[in-house]
């Protein structure tokens, strides 16, 4: 099937490039990074001490890894375009990708596959495609579907879109179907202030457990506490409303985006005595979530060069009673957020520390500090101080909610023209709520690493 799916591509590439050329622009990029990386004490504990399994029970991860992704646009006219982006993964010796030795894995990834084309003053892209909504903390993922953007005024544009999150199948499976619809609202005051408000519907006439499970967040500390084990759900609905705000000046800026979201899951497993769903077990979706970010800058400043500094806060609410059938975090399974290196994934993004929420903020607030330095035109530095804590400690296995506070180190080095080098180095001093299991945490999750990369 691999076979079929490259030879497939390599056809289509071949139709393209047969094209005449007065008729066809072909447009080529690409992304390239290696990362090199060591986490430790992710769990909050160390595993080989406590249990005296020694390095059996380390949770350390040291690694290296390599992704590159390649765009080929074929640009046929100037109202079409067709666009692809291709992505290659791999763990340095790690099988089942081209990093193992002999490194002839098949291990091709399809990221974007789109037609993008203009009808009058609408301009429409068809395929799979990027989707972004209230600033990735919704929707932040590469999907199926259909955007529209109509520019009504020259301050005012109006996008509609469709996002096919999950195909059920034939028959009865067609129920399973999960589709989100979107209307987004831009209004530019001026070239510097903007307002996007929108509303967001996702809908199905019929949840699988697994898919539920997805969709709302059923592990703990993530979300809510639901339990998927008792069969399928019902009819579904997941209203998502609210607006971005920027305002964005040569030496400051600011933005804000705010959301709240209502909905229901019918729960088809609890019967009345005439064997009909009775309702009272229904799920109730309140959630809200809140954020803020701000920047300054200072020009030069001495030795430290271009000077700034910025600011963020995030709150999303929690679910506070395990035993009630309100759903109060927030739901974002296509969500993803960055935000610190160690609770929030950050450059390595290959796991957060115990019962931080990762990408997917919810039942969660944070805040942060941080510099922004420029001491020479290669160089750049970024010193960022976060606090987080878990807003409901509901979900939580040991009941706490402080995660604890972690700073962050990133320098930026231009090795050559194109080519950058990332230093990174991030500690937390982890409060009770970084630990697995139902113990208090016992020790400090650390993190050192370097990234190459270039773009093209």
């Amino acid at each position: 099937m691999k076979k079929l799916s490259i030879l497939a591509l390599a056809a289509i590439l071949v139709v393209f490039f047969t094209i005449p050329a007065s008729a066809l622009e072909n447009e080529f990029g690409g992304y390239w990074r290696t990362r090199f990386f060591t986490q430790k004490y992710f769990s909050g504990f160390d595993r080989g001490d406590d249990t005296g399994a020694g390095d059996a029970a380390d949770d350390t991860v040291e690694r290296t890894d390599t992704r590159t992704r390649l765009y080929y646009t074929a640009k046929i006219n100037d109202n079409l375009k067709f666009v692809n982006k291709f992505e290659y993964d791999a763990v340095w010796g790690g099988e089942g990708t081209y990093g193992r030795v002999g490194a002839d894995t098949v291990s091709v990834e399809v990221k974007n596959s789109y037609a993008d084309f203009n009808l009058g003053p609408v301009n429409t892209t068809v395929g799979v495609q990027p989707y972004s909504l209230f600033r990735d903390f919704q929707i932040s993922d590469d999907a199926s579907g259909i955007i529209a953007r109509w520019k009504a005024m020259d301050n005012f544009i109006l996008a509609g879109s469709w996002l096919k999150a999950f195909e059920g199948g034939e028959g009865d499976g067609e129920n399973e179907d999960l589709d989100t619809y979107t209307i987004t609202g831009a209004f530019w005051f001026n070239e510097n202030i903007s307002l996007k408000p929108s509303i967001s519907t996702s809908l199905s006439s019929e949840l699988n457990e697994g898919l539920a499970a997805r969709i709302l967040g059923g592990a703990a500390p993530l979300q809510n506490n639901i339990d998927f084990g008792s069969g399928e759900f019902g009819d579904t609905y997941l209203v998502t409303y609210g607006a971005d705000f920027d305002m964005t000046f040569d030496k400051w800026g600011l933005w804000i985006t705010a959301f709240g979201q209502t909905g229901e899951v019918e729960d088809v497993n609890t019967l009345d005595d005439a064997g009909n769903p009775d309702g009272d077990d229904d799920f109730d979706i309140q959630a809200y979530l809140v954020a803020v970010g701000a920047n300054v800058g200072f020009g030069e400043v001495g030795f430290l060069g271009d000077f700034g500094l910025h600011s963020e806060f995030f709150y999303a609410s929690g679910d506070d009673d395990d035993d009630d059938t309100d759903i109060e975090g927030v739901v974002s399974p296509f969500g993803s957020y960055y935000w610190s290196e160690i609770m929030g994934l950050g450059i390595f993004d290959n796991r957060a520390s115990a019962n931080a929420p990762g990408d997917k903020i919810s039942n969660v607030w944070a805040i942060n500090l941080g510099v922004d330095m420029k001491p020479m035109d290669k160089l750049k530095v970024a010193l960022d101080l976060w606090y987080a804590e878990r807003v409901e400690d509901e979900m939580v296995a040991n009941g706490e909610d402080e995660l604890g506070t972690e700073l962050d180190l990133l320098i930026t080095y231009e090795l050559v023209e194109g080519l950058n080098l990332d230093l990174v180095g991030a500690y937390l001093w982890a409060d009770d709520a970084t630990a697995d299991g139902t113990e208090d945490n016992e020790e400090d999750p650390y993190e050192v690493g370097a990234r190459l990369s270039l773009s093209f």
